[in-house]
């Protein structure tokens, strides 16, 4: 029997995840008023092997598509726009997605943007759709203090919405393209309760939604790797059948009280099948120091530098100063990268100061309306404004590092080129009404039009071309 961490009841979300993690417990029937019943017609009779999922194609990256019809260059002008807020409109010449300071080719499709201000589509390096009640009747939740009530509760949820999971996840990270996100990295739970139900759900997601959206999938093991027998199984069948980017873990000490089993088989995993590494690491002070510096050691000894990187991260937020530039500097040596969620002040990244050392970080949403918290949008934009509100931003520059967190910082983490505005940038862009960027950050007007690869995916909040 596993040790548990105690909590205080009715512990938030939020307080919870800032302690070390904790461990198995009992939690209330979570109800919902979108009707109980399983989701039968998802799940696979037990012990049935999933089908092989296709593997993620280069042709599955918008980025790397040729996009020619007939041979002939795709081209549009979008007239009147204010990259960054600039006083003075500029015509943006976009040929098959990217944008070029050469003349547009004749018969260029125009679109006037009216002196809308243009700024990059972000990105969202940490989300779970795969747990989202968004779009569905109220739910209402129930009292957990750790992270084994939580998982509970988020099985309950799953049998109780009616909507199958794989339109869920479509539907949330649809919503996140109309806000103005060109990419996502998704945690997707993989442990018995589920099978790959949740894996398949996102991947068919992202397959629909291919056309505006790049998608990232990690087998995330909710419920712990070593202290939930099944889960290291279907973490390698989902790695073997190419249907994963990624493989993640969770709280090695903290949760699954077994640091070298935890690592040996998630870094074991990646190393066979050549896939990144995404972990989850609640875990804080020396507890969460050593988990980390054993990440260090792990990704070094099997030189998956480039390929690894650890979400939240809550031991690094207060370091003192010297430790924290020693250990930037061995993260940026192992090429480790770091995601948050901007929670709160003193759990959010010190990003400045870990970019300086040239450490990578992405901004995340985490979860969206699930049984964890009634919160969440999968907005960015949003997301970038909530981490200058608990950086206590207030100067421009404050808030446009904010917003770049939110677009430039994601990118890198992901691997794509970032979204500049300049000639050879790909055009990747959104357009708002406003002043400036700092005000946009600040007030979050409507997102008018959504523009991916050169082609406009979203109006006023509605897909378009799906």
């Amino acid at each position: 029997m596993h040790a548990e961490s105690t909590a205080s009841a009715g512990l938030s979300r939020r307080s919870m995840l800032a302690g070390a993690a904790a461990v198995a417990g009992t939690a209330a029937t979570l109800s919902a008023s979108a009707a109980s019943g399983a989701q039968a017609a998802e799940a696979r009779p037990a012990g049935t092997a999933p089908a092989p999922a296709p593997a993620p194609a280069t042709a599955d990256r918008i980025t790397e598509q040729p996009d020619r019809t007939g041979g002939h260059a795709r081209a549009t002008v979008f007239k009147n726009v204010r990259p960054y807020g600039a006083q003075r409109p500029v015509d943006l010449t976009v040929v098959d997605g990217v944008i070029t300071a050469e003349p547009a080719p004749r018969g260029a499709k125009v679109v006037d943007c009216k002196g809308r201000i243009a700024l990059p589509t972000l990105v969202d390096a940490h989300i779970h759709p795969d747990k989202t009640a968004w779009g569905e009747p109220w739910v209402t939740r129930n009292p957990a203090s750790s992270i084994a009530e939580y998982t509970e509760e988020d099985v309950k949820l799953y049998h109780a919405l009616r909507t199958p999971l794989k339109k869920r996840a479509e539907r949330l990270m649809g919503h996140a393209v109309t806000q103005g996100t060109r990419a996502m990295r998704a945690h997707v739970d993989v442990a018995p309760a589920y099978d790959l139900v949740g894996v398949e759900g996102v991947g068919s997601a992202r397959r629909a939604l291919r056309h505006a959206l790049d998608v990232e999938i990690v087998a995330f093991p909710q419920h712990g790797v070593v202290r939930t027998p099944g889960t290291k199984e279907l973490l390698e069948e989902a790695a073997r059948t190419g249907a994963i980017d990624r493989v993640g873990g969770i709280d090695p000490i903290g949760f699954d009280e077994a640091l070298d089993e935890h690592l040996d088989i998630v870094f074991g995993i990646a190393d066979r099948h050549g896939v990144g590494v995404d972990i989850h690491l609640h875990e804080r002070a020396a507890t969460g120091m050593e988990s980390l510096r054993a990440i260090i050691d792990r990704t070094n000894a099997l030189s998956l530098q480039g390929k690894v990187t650890v979400s939240h991260v809550f031991c690094v937020p207060g370091l003192p100063e010297r430790e924290l530039d020693r250990l930037a500097a061995d993260l940026a040596g192992a090429r480790i990268s770091l995601t948050t969620v901007a929670p709160s002040s003193d759990l959010v990244l010190p990003i400045d100061r870990l970019r300086e050392h040239g450490v990578e970080v992405g901004l995340g949403s985490d979860g969206v309306r699930d049984s964890w918290s009634p919160f969440g949008n999968a907005d960015m934009l949003h997301r970038s404004h909530l981490l200058a509100w608990v950086g206590d931003a207030r100067l421009d520059e404050e808030l446009e590092a904010a917003f770049r967190a939110g677009a430039d910082g994601g990118a890198r983490l992901l691997g794509l080129p970032e979204a500049d505005l300049k000639p050879g940038s790909p055009a990747d862009f959104l357009l708002v009404r406003g002043e400036c960027l700092p005000q946009v950050v600040v007030d979050l007007p409507r997102r008018e039009m959504v523009v991916r690869g050169g082609r406009i995916v979203a109006r006023d909040g509605e897909l378009v071309g799906h």
